[in-house]
C-alpha cells in the first residue's frame, strides 16, 4: 500500500472514531434526560442531530473517493466496506437516542406517568452493547465483538417483557395511556439500537475474520 493510500486509510478510521464517540455520547444523554426528566438535556440530543448527519455523510464522501481512486483489494477493500455499514448504522442510531430524547419532551409536560418498567437497566444495558461494539471497532477485538451479539437476547427479552407490562397497565390505568405509549416507544428505541450494535460488532468480525457472521450468529 502507497504512503499516500496509508494516510486517507488513517483518515477514515480516525472519521470513524469521532462519530462513534458523537453517537455514543447521544446515547447517554438521551437515556440521562429520560431518567431525569430533563427537557434541556434532550433538545440538546435533537439539536445534535445535524452534526452526525454531516459527519456521516464526509465520512460516506470519504470511503467512495477511495473506492474510486485506488480501488483497494483484500483487507482494506474489507475494512472500506465495513466502514460504509457501520457508518450508516451509527447514524441510526443517532436518530434512535433524537426519537428517546424526543419522548422525554412529551412525557415532561404531559401528565407524569411512572414508568411501567425499568428504563434505567434496560438503558444500561444497550449502553453497554454499543460501548463493546464500539470498542471492539477501535481495538479490532472479535472476543468483545461476540459479547455484543450474545447481549442482543437479554434486550430482545427485556422488550417482550416491557410490552406485556404496558399492555397490562393500559388495561389497569387507561387514562395513562399517552405515557405508556411513550416509555412502549422508549423500549423499542432501545431494543433497535440493541440490534444496531450487534450489526457494528458483526460487521468488526466481518473485518476481522473475512467471514459474514450475521446469518449464523
Amino acid at each position: 500500500m502507497s504512503v499516500h493510500v496509508q494516510r486517507e486509510m488513517e483518515k477514515i478510521k480516525k472519521m470513524i472514531l469521532a462519530l462513534s464517540a458523537v453517537v455514543e455520547e447521544s446515547v447517554q444523554q438521551a437515556a440521562q434526560s429520560l431518567e431525569k426528566l430533563d427537557v434541556p438535556l434532550a433538545e440538546k440530543v435533537i439539536g445534535n442531530d445535524e452534526q452526525v448527519d454531516d459527519m456521516e455523510v464526509d465520512l460516506e464522501e470519504e470511503c467512495l473517493k477511495i473506492l474510486a481512486l485506488y480501488q483497494p483489494v483484500a483487507i482494506d477493500l474489507r475494512f472500506l466496506i465495513s466502514v460504509l455499514k457501520i457508518n450508516n448504522d451509527l447514524e441510526r442510531i443517532a436518530d434512535l437516542a433524537v426519537n428517546v430524547a424526543e419522548r422525554t419532551v412529551a412525557l415532561a409536560v404531559g401528565a407524569r406517568v411512572p414508568a411501567p418498567f425499568d428504563f434505567s437497566e434496560m438503558a444500561r444495558r444497550v449502553q453497554v452493547m454499543l460501548e463493546k461494539s464500539l470498542d471492539s471497532l477501535v481495538n479490532m477485538d472479535s472476543r468483545l465483538a461476540l459479547q455484543v451479539c450474545k447481549l442482543d437476547d437479554e434486550v430482545d427479552e427485556i422488550h417482550k417483557r416491557t410490552y406485556q407490562l404496558v399492555k397490562d397497565q393500559i388495561l389497569q390505568y387507561p387514562e395513562r395511556i399517552d405515557g405508556l405509549v411513550h416509555y412502549l416507544s422508549v423500549s423499542r428505541h432501545l431494543e433497535r439500537i440493541a440490534d444496531l450494535a450487534t450489526n457494528i460488532a458483526e460487521d468488526v468480525l466481518y473485518m476481522i475474520q473475512g467471514e459474514i457472521v450475521r446469518h449464523t450468529m
